[in-house]
């Protein structure tokens, strides 16, 4: 029996999420430079990209977990905001034609049809180094740890990271993958930030490398959870206006959906957010708030309930 996602028995979390939610996006609002005109494109764009309405999930993810560890301090949210602001550019890259080939990206139209594909390579680029000398920079943070921040978000974004993930998407999704091959690639694909952004968060904090060890385990199996879910939410039972993107772009792609069957991806998602939680358990002990966040991103705002009933009970125990 899979824990269920919205399960209340455990103590209330003590965090007001929206709250912090409204504090990242006025962090990074100031972050960000600001347009000084029309013409001012690139600045433009970097707003656009990144403060364009989402759940900001990295962010919330990297202070809450941080907290539950025991460490608050301002240089929290310009950490959180960094992650996002690589977020927001890999999502630019993603979405281009040379990509993904994306219209539509939170509601709006995609960073190179409503700016130019010059413009939106620009930006991704500005984003990334804005990003980097956010981390570089925390002047509350010990030069070991900053440096430690700094490597272990470049190896995310990088050649053993994003970089990889979306190569192996482009170049070998077309053809027919095991199970094994797909969960690879969707773990450099998605899992990679979030292990950067829970790793990032148990580095700040100075966890036990114990911990730190086991916050990577849940980050992957979040991951997981997060690519199937985009999976399943990718395909014609679903629209842009429920989504904010383009649907079926994964069609003729060897995802898990199409090898597994919708059934068999829902109680795969099952194992992997039950996992996900039993680790975050081990490493948090009784500090609620980032588990119930993470349970809450899958209640039934994001998985409609008959697809959540399948979820919950259909997993292997």
């Amino acid at each position: 029996m899979v824990l269920p996602v919205t399960a209340t028995q455990d103590a209330p979390p003590s965090c007001d999420v929206r709250a912090l939610r409204q504090e990242v996006e006025q962090r990074l609002a100031e972050l960000l430079p600001e347009a000084g005109g029309e013409r001012d494109l690139i600045a433009l764009a970097m707003r656009e990209s990144t403060l364009a309405p989402g759940k900001r999930v990295r962010p919330l993810l990297l202070v809450l977990t941080a907290r539950d560890l025991g460490y608050d301090d301002p240089s929290l949210l310009d950490l959180a905001c960094a992650v996002e602001m690589v977020h927001a550019a890999s999502l630019v890259l993603d979405d281009m034609p040379c990509m993904d080939n994306a219209r539509l990206r939170r509601g709006r139209p995609t960073i190179h049809l409503h700016f130019g594909e010059d413009v939106a390579i620009l930006t991704a680029v500005a984003l990334l180094t804005r990003a980097f000398h956010l981390v570089s920079s925390l002047s509350s943070v010990p030069p070991l740890l900053r440096t430690q921040l700094v490597g272990g978000l470049a190896n995310a974004v990088g050649t053993q990271g994003l970089v990889k993930g979306q190569y192996q998407d482009l170049r070998e999704g077309t053809r027919a993958r095991s199970a094994d091959e797909i969960a690879s690639t969707n773990d450099l694909k998605t899992s990679v930030l979030f292990s950067a952004t829970i790793d990032m968060a148990a580095i700040i904090a100075q966890a036990d490398e114990s911990v730190r060890v086991t916050l990577g385990s849940f980050a992957s199996e979040l991951g997981q959870a997060f690519q199937l879910l985009d999976d399943l939410r990718d395909t014609r039972d679903n629209d842009t206006a429920t989504t904010g993107k383009d649907i079926c772009k994964d069609e003729g792609k060897s995802t898990l959906i199409a090898l597994l069957g919708v059934e068999a991806a829902h109680r795969r998602l099952g194992m992997h957010l039950h996992h996900a939680d039993a680790h975050l358990s081990r490493a948090l002990g009784d500090r609620q708030d980032t588990r119930a966040f993470v349970r809450a991103l899958f209640d039934a705002a994001m998985i409609p309930a008959v697809q959540r009933t399948t979820v919950l009970t259909g997993a292997a125990g």
